[in-house]
Formats: structure tokens, sequence, C-alpha cells
């Protein structure tokens, strides 16, 4: 066969026009009805530094992953005013703060915290003695009207105070690459990078081959302080690989795609709510402004392209004042038109006491759980956990969640 100069402009043409159109589908935007611009915003950082109130030998430090202080003066001699301000505004009433402090000598201390006009103190504090985290004591925790004060008793070892347990990036990828050890059906992948250039972790997880498998997608951190929630995706994921007859079943029939962390400068920033560019990501998944967006859901759709594999549910896991499932009215024609119903009822049975708390609505705004409706026809829930439900009811709450997903994808609802 003779190919001249032009057939073969013809077909490197062929082939650049299939990969872009190839790429072009793979980033293709989803319409909703309230459409948010998620355009960058600038930031304001952080100063980095070791705060000294020298007249009370008391010392305060943001630096480290995950910190959040922005000021710390001293009002008297045993009262310190801690200063936190968010990234940017308007933004939600989350203010999250981290820090360390000590003193010369040992003492009692007190901390009023202070936030801008219009926003208020949402989180109990934590803190981090000896390498274990517990929540303050209440008898230590003063409140009038909307200000907030807390006691320690401080010494020379530093006490990490913070509104959340800190779980930076490191410490996130510490988790996901213990748990999958020795798991030869996990594949350790990268969406790409945040703008400082921290990796966008992808868990891929099968069994055999992944080819026309339906796939179910999970996330979290996509904003900074909601720990708890990452907990239950802790939980959840930790159970569907510990290796039982119903996990091995699953994941010969299924495909699990988990992403760990998909705010990764956020986290490590101390943000309240937002990433580098100071934007909500849960407000972007419909033109991708942003590149943890734009990135994720190139791997999710590219996944489903690529293998043949229909995205079928979306779990997307946050903390909010109290546990809550956001799920979308719009059912009937869905990939799974029941899965909600038998999962709650599921829950429910399994979980003592338990009560599904559920609030019902089509996404609006451009949110996750609206873009796995809206985009794939396939069912997104947003998985809430209370700022303050104990770590242990989170932990069974996971556990329970993920077998009956499982359960119901094996026996009820067959591929």
């Amino acid at each position: 066969m003779k190919i001249n100069k032009t057939s073969i402009i013809d077909i490197f043409s062929l082939i650049l026009v299939f990969g872009l159109t190839k790429s072009v589908n793979a980033q293709q935007s989803v319409s909703f009805n309230s459409p948010v611009n998620t355009k960058t915003k600038p930031i304001e950082l952080q100063t980095k530094k070791t705060f000294e109130l020298e007249k009370a030998g008391v010392f305060a430090s943001n630096e480290f992953d995950g910190a959040r202080l922005s000021d710390f003066t001293l009002e008297n001699d045993s009262t310190a005013i801690v200063i936190i301000k968010p990234e940017n505004s308007p933004i939600n009433n989350s203010g999250y703060y981290a820090f360390t402090t000590w003193s010369s000598t040992p003492k009692p201390f007190y901390f009023t915290f202070r936030y801008p006009k219009d926003y208020k103190h949402r989180y109990i504090p934590k803190l981090k003695i000896n390498n274990n985290w517990t929540t303050i004591d209440p008898v230590f925790v003063y409140k009038k009207d909307s200000i907030v004060t807390i006691k320690l008793n401080l010494r020379k070892e530093p006490i990490l105070v913070a509104a959340q347990e800190i779980q930076s990036s490191t410490d996130v990828k510490n988790w996901y690459t213990s748990i999958v050890s020795g798991k030869e059906y996990v594949t350790v992948k990268s969406a790409g990078n945040s703008v400082l250039g921290k990796n966008i972790p992808v868990l891929d997880i099968y069994k055999g081959d992944k080819k026309n498998k339906k796939i179910i997608v999970l996330l979290t951190r996509q904003h900074p302080p909601e720990t708890t929630g990452y907990y239950a995706f802790q939980s959840f994921l930790s159970t569907i690989l510990d290796g039982s007859e119903l996990s091995d079943i699953f994941l010969k029939t299924y495909r699990i795609i988990a992403f760990p962390i998909a705010n990764p400068d956020g986290v490590d920033l101390g943000h309240w709510r937002h990433n580098y560019g100071g934007i909500d990501l849960n407000r972007d998944w419909s033109v991708y402004n942003q590149p943890e967006i734009k990135q994720i859901v190139r791997f999710i759709n590219n996944a489903s392209e690529d293998d043949e594999g229909d995205i079928i549910l979306g779990l997307d896991f946050h903390s909010t004042t109290k546990d809550v499932f956001y799920t979308n009215k719009k059912r009937e024609n869905t990939s799974m038109p029941n899965f909600i119903d038998y999962w709650f009822a599921g829950l429910e049975r399994n979980i003592p006491g338990y009560k599904v708390n559920e609030s019902s609505g089509n996404s609006q705004e451009p949110v996750s759980k609206g873009w796995f409706l809206y985009g794939h026809n396939a069912v997104g829930i947003t998985y809430e956990i209370g700022d303050a439900t104990p770590k242990e009811d989170i932990v069974i709450r996971g556990q329970v969640s993920a077998k009956e997903m499982m359960k119901i994808l094996v026996y009820i609802i067959k591929p």
C-alpha cells in the first residue's frame, strides 16, 4: 500500500481530532439551575511564625501543615486574644483554627477567640497532648453572647489546639498507603496536582478485569476542616477492603474509584472552606474552573469511557453540624432508582437506635451529588457527619453503610 504525504497528514489530523474530542468529552460541562462563579479569587495567606507574649511568657505557633492562626495578642496578664481570619470572603461560617501554645513556666491561661464581623465560633476545641487527641472539658469553655474563651493549663511542652483533629495531606497519604499495603487489587494513582503542586491521589479498586465494571465513586475533603466526614470515608473504604467474602464478591463485580483528599492545598493551608484559588470546590462541578475538580472529573470520565463502565453511584463525604444525608429527589430513571430506600433501611436495621436523617432535593447549585445525577444519571449522595459525632459512632456508621451498600449491589441490584 502506497502512503503519500497527504495521506499521512490526513491520518495525523484524524488522530488529533479524535484525541481532542475525547479530551473535550471527558471535560464536558454539566448544567445547573443556579450557576456559581468559580473563577479564581485572591486569598490572604497566613504569616507563618511563632508569636510571643513577652510579658506573660506565653507563645503560640502556626508553623505546621493544617494550622490557622492570624494573630495572637495579649489582652491582660492572664488572657490572650486568638485572632482567626478566613482565607477570603464571603465564606461559610466555619471558623477553623489550629495552633500550638506553651509557656515558659507552668500556668493556667485563657484564650479568647475573635473572628471578623458576622462570623462566629463553630467548633468545640480539640487538644493534642502527648500525641493524643481529646475534646476539651466543657468546664474550661466559657461563652458570653457569641464570644468563646477557653482555659488551658500551659507548660513548656506545646499543646495543639484545633477546631478539628489535624489530618494533613501527609497524614492522609500515610493512612491510605497503610490500608492498601499488600492488596494487589488496589492501584494508587494520581488525578494530577493542585496549584501548589500537591498530589491529588486516587485509589482504583477492583478484582479481575476492569472492563465493563460499573463504577462507584467516593470522595472527601473538598472542604478542609471536615475531618469527621473523612473519618467516615476511612471506615467505609476500610470495610470494602477488609477481605471478607462479601468484599471479594463485590470487588469482582464492581469498581471503586476513591479520592481521599480532593483539596490538599486548602487542607495544608488551614483554610476554612476554600482551595488555593479561593473557591468552594463543591460549587465547581459544572464548568471546572478549579484544577482539583477539573482533574478529578477528567479521571472519573476517562475511567468510565476507556473501560466502558457506567458510573452508578457517587458518595461525597462531608461534615456539618449534625449527621445528615443530602439526596436528589429525582430517582425513577436513574441507574438505581431504589438504592437509597434499600440503603437507608439497611442502616436503620443494623445500627442500634439509629434513625436516618435525610434531606432530599435536586441539586440547584453545581455540587457533586448533582453532577452524578445530571452528568451520569447516577445516584449522588452527600454523606454528612456531625462536627461532634463521637468517633466510635462514625466508625460503626461507616462500616455498616459500606456493608449494606455491598449487599444491595451484590444481592439485590445486580449489574
